[in-house]
């Protein structure tokens, strides 16, 4: 086993999970190799409904630019192999691989992958109520901030006027 200066394996890649994969049960179906690592967050980002797709019945999160947003989420590290299998999930809800920066509670900064979507695919849909309910069970598993996770409550009690973003 090769590790990274990090401590990390050389053969395995850290993945930021804010969406659905977020919860430790969905990411075990997709990548049972996966290991929680850390909780972090992407500032200057915020999250929006902007995607649609696998069969979900309403808008599904994107990370997007946000001047003085953050997207919490959980860090797993993922081998090689089980990519794949993270790429087409995600792929099938409408967002693709991209490398961001996430910084962990001890204000240390990573290069994660994760999946974001094309800011103009479908601005302002509603939220899937069963997909969000997948995410806040995965932030509150995770010990996500209060503020995030009520965030996305907002979104299932109707409490937000603007169906747009969570920073």
């Amino acid at each position: 086993m090769i590790e990274r200066a990090n401590g990390f394996r050389e053969d395995t890649l850290l993945y930021f999970a804010y969406t659905a994969l977020i919860a430790p049960e969905q990411m075990a179906k997709v990548a049972p190799g996966a290991a929680f690592e850390f909780v972090a967050h992407v500032p200057e980002w915020g999250l929006s409904f902007e995607t649609v797709g696998n069969g979900w019945d309403g808008g599904l999160p994107t990370a997007v630019p946000a001047p003085g947003g953050t997207v919490w989420g959980a860090v797993y590290s993922v081998g090689q192999g089980e990519m794949p299998g993270i790429d087409a999930i995600e792929s099938g809800e409408g967002r693709g691989a991209t490398n961001l920066d996430a910084i962990d509670r001890l204000g240390r900064r990573y290069n994660v992958r994760t999946h974001t979507a094309d800011a103009s695919s479908h601005p302002s849909l509603e939220p899937s109520h069963r997909y969000l309910e997948i995410m806040v069970h995965g932030s509150r598993h995770w010990g996500l901030p209060a503020g995030w996770v009520i965030g996305l409550q907002d979104h299932l009690s109707g409490n937000v006027q603007c169906r747009g973003s969570v920073n």
